[in-house]
């Protein structure tokens, strides 16, 4: 099966902490396999090395002062029809975790997207 993505997309970005859980599993895990279960084309988790946010407090993987919740930012792209269902997943999740954080959706235009051959 392949899927296939309009040229115009949607670029779903969920910026959350490092320690943010859904039941004792990470929220960025949960929201990875959530996407995969609904069918959307693809998702990357990212983890930063700094940050702040609505708290200001900053979040840092300087040695020194090791933080043990640095940001993550989960970015999915997938059809508006697709990303807006999905929103009602996250919003869902991110009430579990009872987490702050932030959600952005913005246009994105997919030049290419094709699965790599097998080996």
């Amino acid at each position: 099966m392949e899927l296939q993505l309009n040229p115009d997309s949607k670029l779903l970005r969920i910026f959350i902490g490092e320690n943010d859980k859904v039941a004792h599993r990470p929220l960025y895990e949960a929201l990875l396999f959530a996407a995969k279960k609904q069918g959307l084309a693809g998702v990357t988790v990212s983890r930063g090395i700094m940050a702040y946010g609505a708290s200001t407090r900053v979040h840092t993987a300087k040695l020194v002062d090791i933080s043990q919740d640095l940001p993550i930012i989960v970015e999915i792209v997938d059809q508006e029809e697709k990303i807006t269902e999905f929103l009602k997943i996250v919003n869902e999740l991110m009430d579990k975790a009872a987490c702050g954080g932030l959600v952005t959706v913005e246009k994105a235009q997919v030049l290419y997207y094709k699965p790599g051959k097998k080996r």
